[in-house]
């Protein structure tokens, strides 16, 4: 068995044991692989053990591996940062988008989905822990956006997301994310119909399930140490 099969087995365990602990159903809870600044042969390796779904934060990396890898039914999340004017090449190839933080990238989103493709899924990026070095739309604003996105054609609002501050102390973590559930079960009561709650990463993923994550994104438990070069 190669490195990363191993280490998705023992991270898929893992996410199961924290399921269990919290009463939940495993099968409940999605794993997304954040592949970024990863080989395109690491994701095969990652795909013929089983896994589907992988996350890219970096569009034109994205794009090379996306063509290497054609060969493959993946389904591509974006996860990253989303300016202006790299909108279109991320709805023509991603299935899903994580972090939309404001409307106006929304509405480009929406008017540029290409028809021959269904409705780009998309989950609202919260500033949980109100970093100023983070991206996202503070609380206090998530409820009128997600009203206006709802709204829009070529999309289809999903959920939210969030990164919090990082933190040792699961106490800390619970909190972070049980604040975002909270949101999430607001905006349910409004309507909205939500069921997802991208939350949880390699250090923090147990306590996100506890906390109602159906969605964990994890790439250094599966990838390795990751080396930051030039991204665009």
């Amino acid at each position: 068995m190669t490195t990363i099969a191993s280490n998705l087995q023992a991270v898929r365990a893992a996410m199961a044991a924290a399921a269990v602990a919290a009463g939940r159903d495993p099968h409940g809870i999605g794993l997304l692989a954040v592949s970024k600044t990863f080989t395109a042969e690491a994701i095969r390796a990652a795909y013929h053990a089983g896994q589907t779904r992988f996350a890219e934060s970096y569009v034109q990396e994205a794009l090379h591996k996306i063509e290497a890898l054609r060969d493959l039914p993946i389904e591509w999340h974006y996860i990253g940062p989303l300016q202006s004017n790299k909108t279109r090449p991320v709805v023509e190839h991603f299935a899903w988008v994580h972090s939309v933080d404001r409307l106006k990238i929304a509405e480009r989103l929406s008017v540029q989905r290409p028809a021959r493709l269904p409705p780009l899924q998309v989950c609202l990026q919260v500033n949980i822990s109100g970093e100023d070095s983070k991206s996202g739309a503070s609380a206090d604003e998530t409820g009128a956006l997600a009203e206006a996105v709802a709204e829009l054609p070529n999309l289809r609002l999903r959920g939210l997301m969030a990164i919090p501050a990082p933190s040792e102390e699961i106490a800390v973590q619970r909190a972070a994310f049980a604040r975002v559930r909270e949101l999430f079960d607001q905006l349910n009561r409004q309507g909205l119909g939500l069921d997802t709650l991208s939350m949880g990463m390699s250090h923090d993923f147990a306590a996100a399930i506890a906390e109602g994550a159906t969605i964990v994104r994890i790439g250094t438990a599966i990838f390795g140490t990751r080396h930051y070069g030039d991204k665009v």
